[in-house]
């Protein structure tokens, strides 16, 4: 189960169909996104695709000469720009391939307008989806609930997504989702449609033991994305943003101008790669070897090229000595970034702080380090409202509870309004009165002893002791030990045997920590295989806009009652 490989097969398949001859790829925003997370325009360049453009583009030149392939969502919008292609064509012949089901009635919309007969081909291609890691897929929406309730677009499109991810694997699980959540209740509903009425694109070969698709809320866990991370993937994403693979870096003091944005992909970068699930510490020591190997194989000032054979050899170890010279460059400027950013926001501090909300129980401690680390100058104000949402979470009916304390230290701190309302929003999203587990209490003698044991392995875990509560789902679920009455069966079916293909949704974003906890299981689980995937992927400042849309919502829902009803006062 590797969601880069399925969409990247399908791309592939695309290409090959067409069959020789220049093409151009015509796409929309998001099959853009989607294709370009699996594949670097040189490797597509390799294959004849000459031309890359978007579908909605209005000035594109009329071609004769190339092919069209056109990879599109099947939206209202996208069909009625084909028609208007099919009628006026600028290219000699179309294959078109939809990343999801297309209707009847759109099919029969575009033979009528192919009157020219230039459509060689139309099919169903499912990835409709953005494939971040073999293991880890995400479909970019931010904001999919109002309130506790799917907003209508977003159900859709996320319905779509997890169809078209489970064609695109060959799986037609059974489902699972978390009881406390409408939303996963409702999802796995819609999901469940799909698979009954398309049932003829379902037909996959029976394994022993059925594949299994488990629906879970986002509010269920809200502290993992409001951690600090110390893993390559998840430190970047935390401190600078991942999008599609995308890295920002124009805010960089000093940043030169071919690194003002770089791309990471373990796909085409083997540093990456290699080190992407490791920690800050390691990073700093390999990215120094890598310096050192570049140094070795860098061409010395003083080479004479004397012989035709000297300059033949200079010419072709070149384009391998210029890739990994962007490599070192790229790699030692984020490194760079990321270390300038952990000490001028006091971050490691902080980061045990955090560590210490999320994982211990004492209050006392907590309340001071907090109270401690709001009086410092260098921490930010956007940390210092991360720590306050934290203890609000943790100590939230704690009889000592000192919130209104904490929010008077924000506020003489001088940290804006907007930061100060995310911490009643986090409460209002993933406190105890919305959850349907138990984040922060050991539920058993074992669980306490781990959690003792794990306390005595000293500083060099101190940031890294937390984990998600994904791990301990995963762990039960793996066991025959999730309880059916938390996260019930859909439909009479339940499995007997130890699930091997686990597919993992995550309504409200996965983050790179989850997806560290995944790949973990799946190297030392032989025999599961496990894929992660949400609404979106998450950091501590996404799921702050998302909590915020949330909040938002919350209060038009309430002015909405009150418009109905009368009264005074929003919910």
């Amino acid at each position: 189960m590797n969601v880069v490989f399925a969409v990247k097969q399908y791309i592939s398949k695309m290409i090959e169909d067409s069959g020789p001859g220049m093409k151009v790829l015509l796409m929309d925003k998001e099959t853009t996104g989607i294709v370009s997370m699996v594949y670097t325009q040189s490797e597509i360049l390799q294959k004849e695709v000459y031309l890359f453009e978007r579908i909605d583009s209005q000035n594109r030149e009329i071609m004769k000469h190339l092919k069209a392939i056109c990879f599109l969502r099947p939206m209202k919008e996208n069909v009625d720009y084909l028609i208007q292609e099919l009628r006026r064509p600028k290219y000699s012949i179309y294959f078109i391939y939809f990343s999801n089901v297309i209707s009847k009635s759109d099919v029969k919309s575009l033979a009528e307008a192919d009157e020219q007969e230039v459509v060689a081909e139309v099919q169903e291609f499912y990835g409709d989806y953005i494939a971040v890691n073999p293991h880890l897929f995400s479909l970019n929406i931010l904001g999919c609930c109002q309130g506790r309730n799917w907003d209508p677009a977003q159900l859709s499109r996320t319905t779509q997504g997890l169809t078209a991810l489970l064609l695109s694997l060959k799986k037609c699980p059974m489902i699972r989702y978390q009881l406390s959540s409408e939303a996963a209740k409702r999802l796995a509903e819609c999901v469940k449609q799909v698979i009954t009425k398309e049932y003829e694109l379902f037909e996959f070969r029976r394994t022993e033991v059925p594949p299994l698709l488990l629906i879970l809320d986002r509010c269920d866990d809200a502290i993992t994305p409001l951690l600090n991370q110390w893993t390559y993937q998840a430190m970047v994403h935390e401190l600078l943003g991942i999008n599609n693979n995308r890295i920002d870096l124009s805010r960089v003091p000093g940043i030169s101008k071919d690194l003002r944005e770089v791309v990471l992909s373990a796909e085409n970068d083997e540093f990456y790669a290699n080190n992407m699930y490791l920690n800050f510490a390691e990073i700093g020591s390999n990215i120094k070897n890598l310096m050192e190997d570049f140094q070795k194989k860098k061409p010395k000032e003083q080479q004479k090229l004397e012989s035709i054979a000297d300059m033949k050899a200079f010419v072709e170890n070149y384009p391998q000595f210029k890739k990994m010279s962007g490599t070192v460059s790229k790699h030692v400027t984020v490194v760079g970034e990321l270390s300038r950013l952990v000490s001028e926001r006091n971050l490691l501090e902080v980061s045990e702080v955090e560590q210490e909300l999320a994982c211990q129980n004492d209050h006392s401690s907590a309340l001071q380090n907090v109270k401690r680390l709001l009086q410092n100058p260098k921490v930010t104000e956007f940390d210092a409202a991360r720590l306050v949402m934290l203890y609000a979470l943790h100590y939230e009916r704690h009889s000592s509870n000192s919130l209104p304390g904490l929010m008077l230290d924000l506020r003489n701190k001088g940290v804006s309004e907007k930061y100060r309302k995310l911490v009643s929003a986090v409460v209002e999203y993933g406190g105890k009165r919305v959850r349907g587990s138990d984040l922060f209490s050991p539920k058993d003698a074992v669980a306490i002893t781990k959690q003792f044991l794990k306390g005595l392995k000293g500083v060099e875990n101190v940031y890294t002791q937390h984990q998600p509560f994904l791990h301990e789902t995963l762990d039960h679920l793996i066991k025959g030990k999730l309880k059916e009455n938390l996260y019930p069966y859909l439909g009479p079916s339940t499995l007997r045997d130890r699930p091997q293909d686990i597919i993992v949704f995550i309504i409200g974003g996965a983050t790179y920590e989850e997806a560290l906890t995944v790949y973990n299981l799946n190297r030392t689980t032989p025999g599961v295989r496990t894929v992660l995937g949400g609404t979106t992927v998450h950091n501590t400042k996404s799921k702050s806009e998302d909590e915020k849309f949330y909040g938002r919502k919350k209060a038009e829902q309430g002015k909405e009652k009150l418009a109905v009803h009368g009264g005074s006062g929003v919910s």
